[in-house]
């Protein structure tokens, strides 16, 4: 074995990489050692940002002999610039099949990603649910614990983009708190990808996700099944939380800096009025605001904040009417990687019916696919009928968010869970 440092820059085809140095959570590759064979690997790897790459030079090519290694010098993360970080690259294009029998938004339909994804959701609740608890009893969660959630949760958004999140939405049989903390790590990472970050950074935005609110395990208050998990608290004390989760992780020692500024930071606003530091615009790194954004949405969406079920729609309006306190092309991102209607939306249709957003097309995020099940004119269940939107002709369309009080319908948490499991039959 012939070993060789030499920087991401450098690495050619026909390469064996034997190790990588730098921060593990900076490459796409949870697992060192394989050979570079194809070109999309090659550029993954070149576009890293670790200090160093080893090759085994009698497995692989060596580099030439004028090509002296020198490895790259790197930037901390949290002292890169917010502008840099954001890409003008249109979304990627993808189609949506809605034929009664598949819906596809990525490689993978999501009426059979919704199947990965459960099962996905059940294995990272067990692990989540033990770092969780040992927070409480003062024992810092460590990479290498929550690495593998993270890890599956990246694996599934990259097989369907809205599939996971669009679960977590529809999903009410699991402890609410853990459901949170899947649901943004899901968040996290949806959003990282329409962002155009590296696929390194998109898992550092999941782990972030994951552990916003590890804090919470410290402070003094029952974990219950009411709306968001967490009992009303004192203002006072729930802002603690913050400070809390970031001194946690700090203390297991291999935490990343991002991690740590974002569970610090993320109910901070850009104008000051936010807590616990009232850190202002220039304070607040690319995560925090992130994780802000994502936070947010998914609190309100279950009724954490204020005890009442906001529809997802009218929660995304709120964000962007607010500039001063999200960042507004981040709010703009957000929006094209989970939708206008996000799944799980209920909307009124112009023939009158009611539907549930179940499916988007990434190139119109204004017109998803969506499961009409409900006539408003007869005040009866129509026959489940499929329609993407943005390929119907003109069949139908959203003519705004539908106030399902108005009707005779179950809850809409049952609802969710009775159409996406329509959905998952559909494969």
């Amino acid at each position: 074995m012939v070993l060789k440092r030499i920087s991401p820059s450098q690495v050619e085809l026909g390469m064996y990489i034997q190790s990588f140095h730098g921060n593990w959570l900076r490459h796409p590759f949870w697992r060192a050692q394989f050979l570079v064979e194809d070109e999309e690997r090659l550029e993954t790897v070149r576009n890293s940002e670790l200090d160093a790459v080893i090759i085994d030079t009698d497995r692989g090519a060596d580099v030439p002999a004028e090509d002296p290694p020198a490895p790259a010098p790197t930037v901390p993360f949290h002292m890169r610039p917010v502008q840099r970080r954001m890409a003008s690259v249109p979304p990627p294009r993808g189609a949506i099949i809605a034929n009664g029998a598949s819906l596809r938004s990525g490689p993978i339909p999501i009426s059979r990603e919704f199947g990965n994804a459960r099962l996905v959701a059940g294995k990272a609740r067990k692990t989540v649910s033990k770092v969780f608890l040992a927070a409480r009893l003062g024992k810092a969660p460590r990479v290498i614990e929550v690495a593998p959630v993270v890890d599956d949760i990246h694996a599934s958004i990259e097989r369907n983009p809205f599939a996971f999140s669009g679960l977590m939405r529809c999903k009410s049989d699991s402890e609410p708190v853990y459901r949170h903390m899947l649901a943004t790590s899901a968040l996290m990472v949806s959003l990282a990808r329409q962002m155009r970050l590296p696929p390194g950074e998109s898992r550092l935005a999941g782990m972030a996700g994951l552990l916003l609110d590890i804090g919470v395990a410290r402070l003094d208050v029952e974990i219950g099944e009411e709306a968001g998990g967490i009992a009303r608290l004192d203002p006072r004390l729930w802002e603690r939380h913050t400070l809390i989760g970031r001194d946690l992780l700090e203390a297991a020692g291999d935490m990343p800096d991002a991690v740590l500024h974002a569970v610090g930071r993320h109910h901070e606003h850009l104008d000051g009025s936010g807590r616990p530091l009232a850190l202002v615009d220039l304070d607040l790194d690319l995560f925090s605001r992130m994780a802000a954004i994502c936070d947010f949405y998914d609190l309100a969406c279950c009724g954490a904040l204020t005890g009442t079920v906001e529809d997802p729609s009218h929660v995304l309006a709120h964000m962007s009417e607010r500039p001063n306190l999200y960042d507004a092309e981040i709010v703009a991102r957000f929006i094209e990687a989970v939708g206008v209607y996000p799944i799980g939306s209920f909307v009124t249709l112009r023939s009158g019916r009611i539907a549930m957003v179940v499916d988007q097309d990434p190139e119109a995020p204004e017109l998803p696919t969506v499961h009409a099940f409900y006539s408003a004119e007869t005040g009866r269940h129509v026959g489940g009928h499929t329609i993407a939107l943005a390929h119907c002709y003109g069949e139908d369309a959203i003519m705004g968010v539908a106030r399902l009080e108005n009707y005779a319908l179950p809850p809409a948490s049952t609802l969710r869970e009775r159409i996406s499991a329509q959905i998952q039959r559909m494969v």
